[in-house]
């Protein structure tokens, strides 16, 4: 199982946090920065989730710890701290990626699903399934039964998205963000347009009827219908 090294001084997140992947990823979580490095100088982690702001020294004194004891490891920070200084500091001590809080769970997990895979710590990483149905993330396409799905680059990413979160409410809000990028210009009603391209794709196959409207909020892909 991925070991994943957790270092947030804040309870309730870090529990959180810890129970949202423990199904998937062994968690360790530290509350500081000393005893995030007692922990690296013990043992081999695959990723760290790192905040910035931790009581005695902070988060990029573990990035500056990596970076000494050449300790290759993939790290996602996760503060608060949304200055662009903060971030390019992160990313130059050898960050991966940088997640600001207030943080959707969902979108942690599909981040450190990208970081893992572009170590090479996920085997298979290229294929999400569901039911009968297969995306390869590497081939960009989808099947059903065997049977190629035809689908334009928007239908395959929202696609693609449901079946990183699925049985999780999506906001439209962060499907949104997620397919149309949060500089967008567009309304967030654009979303209901290709949310019923989707299923008008899927249809032929059954499989719109797993793609829940959650009035007033949102969609899920819900395998239990």
């Amino acid at each position: 199982m991925i070991k994943v090294l957790l270092v947030e001084d804040h309870i309730k997140i870090s529990q959180n946090i810890k129970t949202y992947l423990e199904d998937e990823f062994e968690v360790m979580p530290v509350y500081s920065a000393e005893e995030a490095k007692l922990y690296l100088a013990a043992e081999s982690y695959d990723l760290i989730i790192l905040d910035l702001m931790l009581p005695g020294e902070d988060g990029m004194s573990v990035l500056k710890y990596l970076e000494q004891k050449q300790i290759t490891v993939g790290v996602i920070v996760l503060t608060a701290k949304e200055d662009l200084g903060d971030k390019l500091k992160a990313f130059n001590l050898g960050a991966h990626d940088y997640v600001t809080k207030p943080f959707f769970m969902e979108e942690l997990k599909a981040r450190m699903n990208v970081v893992l895979k572009g170590l090479g710590k996920i085997t298979k990483a290229n294929l999400l399934t569901f039911k009968e149905l297969t995306l390869d993330t590497s081939k960009k396409s989808v099947t059903i039964k065997g049977e190629i799905v035809e689908m334009n680059e928007k239908n395959y990413h929202l696609l693609e998205y449901f079946l990183l979160n699925k049985g999780i409410l999506l906001f439209k809000e962060q499907i949104f963000d997620r397919i149309c990028g949060y500089q967008s210009d567009a309304s967030t009603d654009i979303i209901e347009v290709y949310m019923s391209r989707l299923r008008k794709v899927l249809s032929p196959f059954g499989y719109d009827r797993y793609i829940v409207t959650k009035r007033g909020m949102g969609y899920m892909l819900d395998e239990t219908k």
